[in-house]
């Protein structure tokens, strides 16, 4: 049986920090499903860096099926859990179900990889006190008032927890994800 992987999302989530990954880790032999509230046909955002803008702008991205509604998630078939940004962790956070999810994980040990604003999510479980991370360098106080140290570097690695700043770390963070996934989660 294949090792499968978890990717926690919704709408609004920024475009390549969910289909990075998720291609990444097929390439690497891994199963890969994407869980949302519900199965549906959901719809990315880009966020980009514009001259004379005081914070990066969003458009229309592309758009993926979900596989899973979150309700239909069993986290102990799954050996590691990706956590992706953009604004969907916003709203995603108050999901009681995806809550669940992501604390079974923490409580497990098993590896975590977070990016962007994906860590406003594990913060919401109680996934970051005590941790180094990194995030959006906007969250840094949010970080600090979910009981982490905030790095600003391309990746942090604290045990099984892999965070990310955004889509520009993306090498680093898969780099860094991988090597813990070779370790805790291989590739059957």
């Amino acid at each position: 049986m294949t090792t499968k992987i978890l990717i926690v999302t919704g709408d609004a989530a920024e475009s390549l920090e969910v289909l990075y990954p998720y291609q990444r880790l097929r390439e690497e032999g891994y199963e890969v499903h994407i869980a949302a509230p519900a199965r549906k046909q959901l719809r990315f955002v880009v966020h980009d860096f514009e001259p004379g803008f005081d914070t990066y702008t969003e458009k229309p991205g592309y758009t993926w099926p979900a596989d899973l509604a979150f309700s239909e998630v069993d986290p102990g078939a799954y050996a590691a859990v990706v956590v992706p940004g953009g604004r969907a962790p916003e709203y995603l956070r108050n999901d009681p179900e995806l809550r669940k999810i992501l604390k079974s994980f923490f409580d497990t040990d098993k590896p975590v990889a977070q990016i962007c604003h994906g860590p406003l999510l594990t913060a919401a479980v109680d996934g970051l006190t005590g941790r180094r991370v990194t995030a959006y360098p906007a969250l840094e106080l949010d970080m600090q008032a979910a009981g982490a140290v905030f790095q600003d570097t391309e990746a942090v690695v604290d045990g099984t927890l892999v965070s990310s700043r955004a889509w520009p770390d993306h090498p680093a963070w898969m780099r860094a994800f991988l090597e813990v996934l070779r370790t805790k989660a291989p590739v059957t």
